[in-house]
């Protein structure tokens, strides 16, 4: 017999038979339709809930429509969406489920500086023995130096769980020092920082660059909002240490990419690892490609062979949270923009 209050459900993306099939054993309310690639103008109608990454309908193909969760962390691709600045609609993220890979990416990055991997490869590529090899190669471990993460959610939350366990001190900066606490947002059981214990002192944003001053690595995980100048500008370089490498992971925007192509070609900042450019692709024409103290990789430190898997299990928190009622995890907040 049909549910009679069914919840019409449009999966816009490419899950499996199985993500499916967990999904529709939520609840026998639950009527999920996948659409992959395109979504058919007659699916809307019905639909009171989407999974998406970049199909949105107008808000008169969709009049049910009042819960759109997102398969990406970030928003700045449909933030001008009309469907979704419509109050009547919330809006959740992906937020959390990028924060063990994205930890690893950026704790990769520091210890390919620390063990100077680049040169090694160089030197491999060349079939060379270097002279003087325990000279050049002689690290500084990571126990005992100091790492300062920009912007404490659940990226940073985990990157400082995994520092800590390394011998690391961590500092942190965050925009709202009134929620130190991480229960609003989703993060995979036995990850993070929940209650911002580990930081060994928290920063406001406006005391970036004192962090800055202390710091061997700063890691930049900060949201972007729209509008907003660089938190990571002329200013914070100057504070950093001659032996610091920055790591961006957030978003382009988010560091002044003209001062920090200065500070790396002048020797002011040691290095810089950097997964996110102002412009992407990174055209070829930036300075960016040329010096020799800085590691590029193509946007991808969010990237994992489980990620359709760790976006259902957020859908399928939600989901549940959805039919019960109770509040979403990953709200999205319209002002700030993500």
């Amino acid at each position: 017999m049909p549910d009679p209050n069914p919840l019409h459900i449009i999966v816009a993306m490419d899950f499996s038979d199985e993500i499916i099939a967990s999904l529709r054993a939520i609840s026998p309310r639950c009527h999920i339709e996948r659409h992959f690639p395109n979504v058919p103008d007659s699916a809307w109608a019905e639909a009171e809930v989407l999974y998406t990454l970049r199909h949105f309908p107008d808000p008169a193909q969709a009049p049910r429509l009042r819960w759109i969760q997102s398969h990406t962390a970030g928003l700045d691709h449909a933030i001008n969406e009309p469907i979704i600045r419509a109050e009547d609609v919330e809006v959740t993220t992906a937020s959390g489920i990028h924060a063990v890979q994205m930890a690893e990416f950026c704790l990769s990055m520091m210890l390919a500086f620390t063990y100077r991997l680049p040169l090694l490869f160089e030197y491999q590529a060349k079939a060379e023995w270097p002279e003087k090899r325990h000279k050049i190669f002689a690290p500084r471990e990571l126990r005992g130096q100091t790492l300062g993460i920009v912007g404490y959610g659940s990226i940073g939350r985990e990157l400082a769980r995994q520092a800590e366990a390394l011998g690391m001190t961590v500092l942190a900066c965050k925009r709202d020092m009134k929620h130190l606490s991480d229960d609003d947002g989703y993060s995979e059981p036995g990850t993070g920082d929940p209650d911002a214990h580990i930081p060994a002192r928290i920063y406001p944003s406006e005391a970036v660059s004192s962090m800055a001053s202390q710091c061997d690595f700063i890691v930049v995980t900060v949201p972007q909002v729209q509008g907003a100048p660089p938190i990571i500008n002329e200013l914070v370089l100057d504070h950093l240490k001659k032996n610091t490498v920055l790591i961006n992971v957030a978003r382009g925007a988010v560091v002044d990419e003209a001062a920090l192509i200065t500070a790396l070609s002048s020797g002011k900042l040691a290095g810089a690892a950097l997964d996110v450019f102002v412009e992407e692709p990174l055209p070829p024409t930036s300075p960016l490609w040329n010096l020799d103290n800085v590691i590029l990789t193509p946007h991808i430190s969010g990237n994992s062979a489980r990620y359709h898997e760790k976006a259902a299990a957020l859908f399928a928190e939600n989901l549940q949270r959805y039919l019960e009622k109770r509040p979403l995890l990953n709200r999205l907040d319209r002002k700030r923009g993500y």
